[in-house]
């Protein structure tokens, strides 16, 4: 193993798992092109992956789970502090001891007869002080396929981190038996360690993913004075060439990768705006030596859910799939072994296979022909707009935060806030209501601060200090913080705001907010735009319509307040002091 790396670290970890997992062989991830080409090989003569066709998808694959297999699963997924309040209220702990007992129980010759694949990757460039590195080993070709997709991965990694360091993610997943009563995903944050076994998903099983760039990132960053958020980072650029980058964090179903990839409006387009994603989903921020605050995307692909995904809701993303592409749980359409998904065009296939691997015809079908939460593995470097700083080492220096959710009636179409601290307490408030899509009310509030509430790796009262403690750090060089919701409704439920493209309307007041040349209107909730501030052409929308969207109505906001109240009980006295401050200064305000 010697020429793979020197560094005693990882051998010696590699050789404590080999020797707890007993595979039949161990082969190591060098990245290169034959072996990869080999694998893929393989995965197709045993039936793990379908080739699809080559002429109209070059490089893709397709990958069905298990039926019960195919979706984050939160309710088995620990935080293994050594005291449990520092997991907090949210997440779901495990004594770490007891976990690397029974959990090692069930990893204990779990590789026999099969190969242990050892995959080196770096969360971020490499090379770049913002990265950081981890070593994932997995019994799953699907799964180096995957991380070879959505990280820097191989050979390089290893060169570059050299033979000294112990700074590197310890992940270990088996797919066992696939069996949902043994499936864990457990986080050792004080360890460095992640372990996972008995799924084959990817969220569960790409440990680079939220794993390690979210819920252990987060905890080190804690700890080394950085961030890791679940948030899209996008340039937009003005006709005169500059270019300020945004960071904005949505819980799920409230538009993230379309913002990320937006598309400006004819009229945008025309005067020569553009929009460029660095990511889609996950950010690293770090304070640079000028004092501002630096961003990267951790990440190197996007791992998107496909229904939906077409040419009109966000052809960026959809572009982004035409090559080198894993399409896991979608429709197989037989007459030219190409793909489909419930959106993707009005089309479906007649002859086709469904994502349950069943014969699957569109025309007639009472079911669906890919799984709701089927996905595309993705390289980013396939957008059409991806960032000419993608693999920046430095990152982007960020300007702005937004927080946004999908509220009916309460939040207006936008608002910054007072400062920096108020900010954080916007962040910490963030929720979206239930849909129809769900089960259970519609309507009903669901708290997710800084959309990290399923990804956060220790305490959210510590991650609240954690970020009031960035601001002071940061000081007067600190982003500006906005909340957006595209999603206010009229009484007959129906969104008010276009959405989408537009939304870019909406952007262009956060960006001339940060350079100080919009004014804004004082409310009790924050500083709104003046309506004649935002260019409206083409957009559909007249000038008191635009009005309604900015409206605060008090009555739902002092009920607002009291939900907020009730929230940060949880928290007792790890809640930051700042943010009981901000609620009795909003009560203050709403009278």
């Amino acid at each position: 193993m010697a020429n793979y790396t020197n560094n005693q670290n990882i051998l010696k970890w590699v050789d404590e798992m080999v020797a707890l997992c007993k595979p039949e062989n161990v082969v190591w991830i060098t990245g290169d092109d034959a072996q990869m080409d080999a694998l893929k090989a393989e995965a197709v003569s045993t039936g793990e992956m379908e080739m699809l066709n080559q002429e109209k998808l070059p490089g893709c694959y397709l990958h069905r789970t298990k039926k019960t297999d195919v979706a984050r699963v939160e309710g088995r997924t620990y935080i293994c502090t050594r005291k449990e309040e520092d997991a907090g209220p949210i997440n779901h702990w495990m004594d770490p001891q007891k976990a690397y007992k029974e959990v090692g129980a069930l990893f204990d010759g779990v590789m026999k007869g099969r190969t242990m694949y050892v995959i080196p990757y770096s969360m971020g460039p490499i090379g770049s002080p913002l990265a950081k590195v981890g070593i994932e080993l997995t019994d799953s070709i699907y799964v180096v396929m995957n991380m070879d997709i959505m990280t820097r991965m191989g050979q390089k990694v290893l060169d570059n981190f050299g033979d000294e360091s112990n700074d590197f993610v310890r992940g270990l997943h088996s797919k066992a038996d696939i069996d949902n009563e043994k499936l864990y995903i457990c986080h050792f944050p004080e360890d460095n360690t992640i372990w996972s076994i008995n799924s084959a998903y990817g969220g569960n099983v790409l440990l680079g993913k939220k794993c390690f760039a979210l819920r252990i990132a987060s905890y080190q960053g804690k700890n080394e004075g950085w961030m890791a958020e679940h948030m899209l980072i996008l340039g937009l650029q003005n006709p005169q060439g500059e270019i300020t980058y945004i960071s904005a964090a949505f819980p799920s179903a409230c538009g993230k990768t379309n913002l990320a990839m937006l598309i400006p409006p004819k009229e945008y387009l025309e005067k020569g705006y553009k929009v460029f994603c660095v990511g889609d989903d996950i950010a690293w921020l770090r304070q640079g030596e000028d004092g501002r605050l630096w961003a990267i995307n951790p990440e190197n692909g996007f791992f998107g859910v496909a229904p939906g995904t077409n040419e009109k809701s966000n052809p960026n993303a959809l572009a982004s799939t035409r090559k080198n592409t894993i399409f896991t749980n979608v429709c197989h359409n037989l007459d030219d072994n190409t793909v489909w998904w419930e959106k993707l065009d009005k089309n479906p296939p007649v002859n086709a296979i469904d994502w349950t691997g069943e014969k699957w015809d569109g025309s007639t079908a009472t079911t669906n022909g890919a799984h709701p939460n089927s996905r595309f593995t993705a390289p980013a470097i396939n957008c059409p707009c991806i960032s000419s700083e993608f693999d920046s080492k430095a990152g982007v220096p960020i300007s702005a935060i937004v927080f946004g959710g999908r509220r009916a009636k309460t939040a207006p179409l936008v608002y910054q806030s007072f400062s920096w601290n108020h900010g954080v307490f916007v962040g910490s408030i963030m929720a979206s209501e239930t849909t129809a899509a769900a089960t259970g009310a519609v309507g009903v509030v669901r708290r997710d601060p800084m959309a990290m509430r399923p990804f956060c790796g220790y305490h959210m009262g510590d991650y609240f200090q954690h970020w009031i403690n960035m601001g002071a750090k940061l000081g007067d060089k600190a982003p500006k913080i906005f909340n957006v919701n595209w999603f206010r409704t009229d009484d007959e439920g129906n969104f008010i705001w276009p959405g989408f493209g537009d939304n870019m309307r909406v952007l262009e007041w956060i960006v001339d907010r940060c350079k100080g040349t919009a004014d804004a209107v004082e409310t009790a909730i924050g500083y709104e735009l003046k309506p004649e501030d935002i260019n409206l052409d083409g957009s559909g929308i007249d000038m008191d319509t635009l009005k309604g969207l900015l409206t605060v109505d008090k009555d739902l906001w002092k009920e607002e307040a009291e939900g907020i109240a009730e929230f940060y009980t949880q928290f007792g006295d790890r809640l930051p002091k700042e943010l009981n401050s901000e609620l009795d200064a909003l009560k203050a305000r709403l009278g």
